[in-house]
């Protein structure tokens, strides 16, 4: 299985999801040092979606971490954590993402880097629930992700030997 589902899928989309949540977190944290020093860059939503947004978008780049370590891996304990990850990440993000909505729809004065950070936000959680199924798709099955033995080989979990293997116990002593 050298190209299944979950990893021809999840790579190309772990990228997008990087270069994504890095942007807004750059944006995210360029948005909070303006907020802290006091400057008005936003209406009256923009102090709780910026830092929602700095929050999702690093547990989004945590996901994109767990992700690219369950690749290399590619075992059940690894796609677990993966998926885990990437469901909280997904999560926040929707959270950033209605808060975003909000305020486009409070209107009023924002500058150009927020207006980028709302639309990242709306994109990102297209991407992230892409992300996420794939990821699910592993959990399916055999058929589309890892399985907890090798039935061709005979091993199973921690590379134990199967149950036709060698002398029964009860016959060794």
């Amino acid at each position: 299985m050298a190209c299944g589902v979950g990893r021809c899928l999840s790579v190309p989309l772990m990228v997008i999801n990087f270069i994504f949540y890095f942007i807004a977190a750059c944006i995210a944290g360029w948005a909070l040092n303006r907020l802290i020093d006091g400057s008005n860059i936003g209406n009256s939503a923009t102090r709780y979606f910026v830092p929602l947004a700095l929050i999702a978008s690093m547990v989004g780049l945590a996901s994109v971490f767990s992700g690219t370590h369950h690749v290399r891996v590619f075992r059940n304990d690894s796609l677990s954590a993966a998926h885990a990850t990437a469901l909280i990440a997904w999560l926040l993000t929707l959270l950033a993402m209605g808060l975003g909505a909000k305020e486009i729809h409070m209107g009023g004065p924002r500058t150009k880097r927020l207006k980028v950070l709302e639309a990242l936000m709306i994109i990102l959680s297209l991407f992230e629930l892409l992300y996420l199924l794939t990821l699910h798709a592993g959990i399916c099955g055999s058929r589309y992700g890892p399985t907890n033995g090798n039935t061709a080989t005979g091993t199973g979990v921690g590379g134990a030997k199967g149950a036709n293997y060698g002398t029964p116990a009860a016959t060794a002593v």
